[in-house]
């Protein structure tokens, strides 16, 4: 049975949001596979600065197979010991793995009914697992739609203080060829979501 066929209807601009913290959280989570790659060759862009990071994406896309993307992606985040980036709330908070923040996410995981999967053995703190959790409350998939209060604290708390500043990281890394435009990508879109929730904090005010 289709996954999405269980979860809530939504807007059309809430299943956007949700679709792009799916995609950067697939491409963040592990190697891009053929499928990912096709989707990406797939993609449009316009004048803003998303777009024209998708517009980068789609290009970049068209000379990279698994093969060469799975090496770009363990010399970012695997590396010998160590990859060149640690994607880790802890780390670019704290400077050091495993701290405060990661506790505070695990409560706040407990509270919003979000539980680790049996499969993922790294710190859930790591970016791809916030995009994975921040489409899971648009969509649904933990319960009820989170409303935007919630979507809002979870962002202001887990996610905004740090991703910018991870993706700047990522699209300037030196390994960072098919990931560049990601890290494009991903900024943009922290901007986008950020000014989204405090227009929203202003409309109430």
């Amino acid at each position: 049975m289709n996954e999405r066929a269980l979860e809530p209807e939504i807007a059309e601009e809430e299943c956007l949001r949700a679709d792009l913290y799916d995609f950067l959280g697939a491409l963040l989570a592990a190697p891009p596979d053929g499928r990912l790659l096709s989707r990406c060759e797939g993609l449009a862009g316009d004048d803003t600065a998303i777009g024209k990071a998708f517009g980068t994406l789609a290009r970049v896309s068209t000379k990279f197979k698994p093969r060469t993307a799975e090496r770009e992606f363990n010399a970012l985040f695997i590396g010998l010991g160590r990859g060149e980036l640690l994607p880790y709330a802890s780390f670019y908070l704290t400077g050091f793995l495993n701290e405060r923040p990661l506790a505070v996410l695990r409560r706040d995981m407990a509270r919003l009914g979000i539980e680790r999967a049996d499969n993922v053995f790294e710190p859930e703190d790591n970016i791809a697992s916030l995009c994975e959790m921040m489409a899971g409350l648009i969509r649904g998939r933990f319960g009820d739609v989170a409303d935007l209060e919630t979507q809002k604290s979870f962002f202001n708390v887990h996610i905004g203080p740090w991703a910018r500043h991870f993706f700047n990281d990522l699209e300037s890394a030196k390994n960072s060829v098919f990931y560049a435009p990601v890290g494009a990508i991903g900024a943009a879109f922290m901007d986008i979501e950020k000014e989204a929730f405090r227009m929203t904090q202003g409309a109430k005010a």
